[in-house]
């Protein structure tokens, strides 16, 4: 049996997990600001990215911070309506090409850390294509370690987000009054709620000033008295599991 929240319902548990770590010097700026000041528990490391050992640097010295893998193979735009790459690391269905890069991002990721990920993720949930699926799940398996949306254990929530499937922009989604009611109604059990905060303008990609806005909400005082009113448990993925050193 779980442990009773103030409310007579099971526990609720809360990994807060920012993507991206590693992409650019304001994204991690913007990462260890709200896991300092903030809520975010857990980060996901771009290793193809300049900022990558930097991340890594201040992940290894703040063991309160877990860190996974967020597999990298491109990035794709939608428009008019096409989605076309503003970046490919490798071709779409070649499954050999995606498989060794998977793995070159592995070892980059144990270069870095000293160790496996704590989770496994992806930008734009590349994860979750058909037999890339498949790959990163026996991948995951050998090490241990969770996938985003394929664990029985966590349970994902990306609501909060600012741009729609299309790139169009979500008013209020990222508002500290839409976290607050997205904390109000989190389930019993382990959930993860995906966010993305950064700061500063030489951040890359097509998210880009929703990112403070995502900074300012996750740091805001309320929501530390919200998870305290609620009886949420913030922790981590390293919680779950300890991340083998890696050989």
């Amino acid at each position: 049996m779980g442990t009773a929240s103030p409310h007579g319902s099971q526990a609720r548990r809360l990994i807060v997990n920012a993507d991206d770590f590693g992409q650019s010097a304001g994204v991690n700026e913007g990462i260890i600001h709200c896991h300092e000041h903030g809520i975010v528990t857990s980060a996901s490391l771009m290793v193809r990215w300049p900022s990558a050992a930097a991340a890594a640097e201040y992940a290894r010295a703040k063991r309160a911070l877990s860190v996974g893998l967020h597999i990298d193979l491109g990035e794709w735009t939608c428009r008019n309506g096409e989605w076309v790459p503003l970046y490919q690391v490798v071709a779409a269905g070649d499954l050999a090409a995606i498989q060794a890069e998977i793995v070159r991002q592995l070892d980059a990721f144990r270069r870095l850390m000293h160790c496996d990920p704590t989770h496994i993720d992806s930008h734009q949930h590349v994860h979750h294509w058909g037999g890339v699926a498949a790959l990163v799940r026996e991948i995951a398996d050998e090490i241990g370690t969770p996938v985003r949306e394929c664990s029985a254990d966590v349970q994902y929530n990306g609501a909060f987000y600012g741009q729609g499937p299309k790139g169009q922009i979500l008013a209020g989604a990222i508002s500290i009054e839409h976290l607050i009611r997205i904390l109000m109604t989190l389930p019993e059990g382990t959930t993860e709620l995906g966010c993305h905060p950064g700061v500063g303008r030489e951040m890359e990609g097509l998210y880009v000033a929703e990112r403070e806005q995502e900074l300012q909400a996750l740091c805001d005082p309320r929501v530390g008295e919200t998870l305290a009113a609620e009886g949420i448990e913030l922790m981590s993925f390293r919680d779950i599991g300890t991340p083998r050193v890696a050989s």
